[in-house]
């Protein structure tokens, strides 16, 4: 009788090991779909890069918004600021270390550059803020889409993008807003097609 019962218990103790290997695996597939994308240098530099370039925008706009009575200016910057913070998730998430300086002052000199020329040839007139407004935008499709171009990070990729779409309908509403002045805003950074394609476009819903 023992011996029979010990026989029998043999394959009870193999399915029972079987199934808590097979626990293990679960555990550790499911462990490896938490970990963390990998996150590169030129990821890092793209997302220290860019969180300056929407300070750039949210700044320009809150000086000329002191400035001028246009709605956009109080609007967009609202949204700049949205973009900062969506950018500043980011470098939280993958604990990277950045800086974010006081209103009209980047890290970034040509970024520095650009601010400094803004505040001056936006206080001349609304005509030269509203070019500025759209200049800002223009840049900056221009410069997510260099860096959508260099990552392969899905994060990354989703924040970007989710930007770049908030500046095609800032580029349009600054557009309109000249044409409808009878002035016309010639594109800086776009090529005349990536314009036209992004003007003749319907406001986009970003989220």
């Amino acid at each position: 009788m023992k011996k029979l019962q010990l026989f029998g218990a043999v394959p009870l103790l193999i399915f029972i090991m079987s199934l808590t290997f097979l626990s293990s695996c679960t555990d550790d597939d499911n462990d490896n779909e938490n970990v963390s994308q990998t996150i590169t240098e030129s990821d890092k530099a793209a997302l220290i890069f860019m969180l300056e370039e929407e300070k750039l925008a949210r700044d320009t706009y809150a000086y000329l918004d002191g400035l001028w009575t246009i709605n956009q200016f109080t609007n967009i910057m609202n949204s700049e600021q949205t973009h900062m913070n969506a950018v500043e998730n980011l470098l939280i998430q993958y604990n990277l270390d950045y800086t974010i300086l006081p209103v009209g002052e980047f890290e970034n000199q040509d970024l520095q550059n650009l601010y400094n020329q803004f505040v001056i040839d936006g206080a001349i007139n609304t005509t030269n803020a509203l070019h500025i407004g759209a200049t800002i935008e223009d840049l900056d499709i221009m410069d997510l889409q260099s860096n959508l171009d260099a990552t392969t990070n899905s994060d990354v990729i989703s924040v970007f993008e989710m930007l770049q779409c908030g500046s095609r309908n800032h580029l349009r509403s600054f557009v309109s807003t000249i044409e409808i002045s009878g002035d016309t805003y010639v594109p800086q950074y776009l090529t005349q097609e990536e314009f036209n394609l992004i003007i003749s476009g319907s406001h986009e819903q970003c989220n």
